[in-house]
């Protein structure tokens, strides 16, 4: 059967109709700001103290968008007699984000969490040489990094958890086994006058057992009458 004239028009007019009435769902941004999944990826932030300069980030970028400068400087030995130590300091950390892919592999292969990512996302620029941020850009995006997730109650301690809590039980034992007081001496009537009476009994003579009851047993041996009377 064919379509009757303008059924067509008939359908587009019912889908406008049913939109009209309908509440708008347009966010008028930047007035009002979306809500982003908690694992957006927008900027990658720099957490400065904990970047030993290693370089691993710098390389593993496929982009090569990564720029590191850093020098050395010895450090004094922490006791006396110790030797001096060596250490990396950070000059320059830069990311060019005209560059980058968003891949995340230089936050991934971080061995000391130096790299998170942010959800930010407002910081186009008019010009594509300003899309190249420093350092100092880069820790202020560090502030803007939601907390970490909760761990799952049900799920095992992290291995570096259990060490360290084993290591401060032990330490809080020693201190205790430190700090406990000491034993008393024994009194008069304890195992220590046991122990003298044991010593002073090593020093003194001894004797047979039962020689003294037999000494004072034995009856006075008397003369015979014969050997009286030659007295």
């Amino acid at each position: 059967m064919a379509p009757l004239p303008g059924s067509g028009l008939a359908k587009g007019l019912a889908v406008t109709l049913r939109t009209m009435t309908k509440k708008s769902v347009t966010a008028q941004y930047p007035d009002t700001q979306p809500d982003l999944p908690p694992r957006s990826r927008g900027v990658i932030a720099l957490f400065e103290e904990n970047c030993t300069v290693c370089m691993l980030c710098a390389r593993e970028c496929p982009d090569w968008c990564i720029y590191i400068d850093s020098h050395k400087e010895t450090v004094p030995p922490a006791a006396p007699g110790g030797r001096e130590r060596q250490r990396n300091v950070l000059d320059r950390f830069a990311i060019d984000f005209a560059l980058c892919m968003y891949c995340g592999i230089c936050i991934e292969v971080c061995p000391f969490d130096a790299l998170f990512w942010s959800p930010e996302f407002e910081y186009a620029e008019t010009d594509i040489r300003d899309l190249t941020h420093e350092r100092d850009k880069l820790r202020e995006w560090m502030w803007t990094v939601p907390a970490p997730p909760a761990l799952d109650p049900g799920a095992e301690e992290p291995k570096e958890l259990a060490a360290a809590r084993k290591t401060a039980d032990k330490l809080a034992a020693a201190q205790a086994s430190e700090s406990a007081p000491a034993a008393p001496p024994a009194g008069p009537s304890g195992t220590g006058t046991h122990a003298d009476e044991q010593a002073r009994a090593a020093e003194s003579p001894t004797h047979p057992a039962g020689e003294s009851k037999q000494q004072t047993d034995q009856p006075r041996p008397t003369r015979h009458p014969r050997q009286e009377g030659r007295e």
